[in-house]
């Protein structure tokens, strides 16, 4: 496989993974660093590329979508997101830093933009986490592969 393709492959899974679509980031990621390619940083950095704009996809859903909660084909009930609202609007911006954690992060993403987060904020906690989770894989990997 060549490069452009591993990195387009893991870019493609992080940005689905991010999203409310399935995907398994981690495992590409660490498909492609079993391969020996000596290509860690740029690989993590692909990754988190690919998952942070998967995140702002979310927000952006947040943002223009929440407009449409009183109708019948929204995904979420009015219960369920006044709930997530309510424990976002206590905890704040900086349950973001969790954005990397599944399931969870997801929707965290989402109740930003919903919030109207202010968007740079939000991109650079959603990366800095992002990026953080991806490093603590390839070191686990790094550290599990050497001995």
């Amino acid at each position: 496989m060549s490069d452009l393709a591993a990195h387009a492959g893991l870019f493609a899974s992080a940005l689905a993974s991010a999203t409310l679509l399935p995907g398994t980031s981690e495992a590409v990621l660490l498909g492609l660093l079993a391969t020996d390619s000596g290509e860690t940083v740029p690989l993590v950095a692909t990754a988190t590329a690919g998952n942070a704009l998967g995140s702002s996809i979310n927000w952006v859903l947040g943002r223009f979508m929440s407009n449409f909660r009183d109708r019948r084909w929204f995904p979420v009930g009015p219960e369920k997101y006044d709930r997530a609202v309510g424990w976002f609007g206590k905890y704040g911006f900086w349950t973001l830093a969790f954005a990397w954690v599944p399931f969870v992060g997801d929707a965290l993403t989402v109740v930003a933009g919903v919030m109207r987060i202010d968007f740079r904020l939000f991109f650079l906690l959603v990366t800095l986490g992002k990026a953080a989770r991806y490093v603590f894989v390839a070191g686990a990997f790094s550290w599990f592969s050497a001995g």
